[in-house]
This record gives structure tokens, sequence and C-alpha cells, in this order.
């Protein structure tokens, strides 16, 4: 009786055994195949989306202050501080030109081919998303692509090989790209060295930075649409 039981256990420890290997086997395990140009993409894009939730904290905190002072402090007219907060979001939707300090961004061919058509070409939209990404990261407040201004919902596609930016046509070459920011200097030292430039040449394309006592960012001059959003109805 001794001998089956342990049998009958060992039976079982190694059929339960080959169970396991069968499965793993069946279920390999899945690889990380991006390249470290995607892996630094998705880096950057980790970065900004970091750097986009710390200052919207600031932004409500500074918010929550302020509607404190106001019904604290009777002498302020807490309608000041919601109509300084309509500006402010107006400004922050790209609804309002805006002046200031900043950087203008040349790109331009790297090799001036008229045969091949090298200057009748347009960035792809992929370089374009991973130069404003890094302009986000290091301290650009708004930017602009030529007259086009970036907003929330902007975006760069590709239509037959030519990229639209904001449904729009990107013009060709040299393109301006515009960028406000508090330390202009300090941006331009970061770009100059930033990956930027790798992506750009590999595409055949230059980058020239200068920085600006002034530079003008238009305001958004399209119709925005709203999705999602329902008008609430009293009562």
């Amino acid at each position: 009786m001794d001998k089956k039981w342990i049998f009958t256990v060992v039976t079982f420890i190694i059929g339960f055994m080959l169970a396991i290997q069968f499965q793993t086997t069946q279920e390999p395990v899945v690889r990380d195949t991006r390249d470290i140009r995607e892996l630094r993409k998705d880096l950057l894009a980790e970065q900004e989306r970091q750097q986009q939730l710390s200052l919207e904290i600031e932004k409500l905190d500074s918010l929550i202050t302020q509607y404190q002072n106001a019904t604290e402090n009777r002498s302020e007219d807490i309608t000041e501080v919601l109509l300084q907060q309509v500006n402010d979001l107006r400004a922050e939707a790209g609804l309002s030109e805006m002046v200031g300090e900043g950087l203008v961004i040349t790109i331009d061919a790297l090799y001036n081919d008229q045969f091949f058509g090298q200057t009748r070409r347009t960035p792809p939209p992929d370089v374009l998303r991973f130069l404003v990404n890094e302009l986000n990261i290091y301290g650009a407040e708004e930017i602009a692509v030529e007259n086009e201004r970036l907003i929330a919902t902007s975006a760069f596609r590709s239509v037959n090989g030519i990229t639209y930016f904001n449904n729009r046509r990107i013009p060709p070459l040299p393109i301006k790209i515009k960028v406000l920011t508090d330390n202009a200097e300090k941006l331009q030292n970061q770009m100059v060295v930033s990956a930027s430039i790798d992506e750009f040449e590999i595409e055949g394309f230059s980058l020239s930075i200068e920085t600006t006592d002034e530079v003008e960012i238009p305001a958004y001059d399209q119709v925005r649409r709203v999705r999602y959003m329902n008008e609430v109805k009293e009562g």
C-alpha cells in the first residue's frame, strides 16, 4: 500500500512538471523588438506627459488659492478671478495671439539639389512630432509652424507624401517654426545638441536655431470641434 501511494505521488509530480513545461513552450516570452529610435520617442512622450501633468497641478493649486483669497477677502470680487481664468483658458487653448521672447527654428534642405527636388520636399510627420516633443520637454510654452498655432488637438499627417498640419498643407522649404519661451538662450543651447538635429539630418534636412527678443505666435483660427460633451439642461 505504501509503494502504491509513493508511486501515485511521484506520478502526480511528474505530470504536473510536464504540464508546466508544455505551457511554457506554448506561451513564449514576448520580447520588446523596438529599436533605440522608437524607445527614444516613447521616452520623450512620457517625459512630456509628466511635465504637462506637473504644470497642470501647479495651475490648479494656484487657482484654488485665488478662489480662497477671493472668498475670504470681501474687497476682492470673485468675478475678476473668474474672468482672469477665462482669459487664461483662452490663451492656453491657443485662441489668443501671444508675443514674447523665443526662438525661430528654420528647416531647410540639407543638400540643395534641384534635380532631385529636395527643396520641394516637406519633412515627414514623425520627425516634426519628435521636434515638438523635445521643444515641450525643454521648456517651450507656445509653438507655431509658420502661421499655424500648435494646440492640444493639432496633428501632423502625411497625405500622398505631403505633410499636413492642422489639416493644412505645410508650405515648401524653408519652413519656420516659432517658439515662445521664458528663457530663449537656455532652450537654444538645449536644442542645438538635441537628438532632433540628427533625426532631421537622417531625413535630409537641416535645422538652424536662432533666438529673438520678440516672436509672434498667432492665434488658432479654425473652428474647434467639441466632441463627447452635451449641454446640461436646467432642472
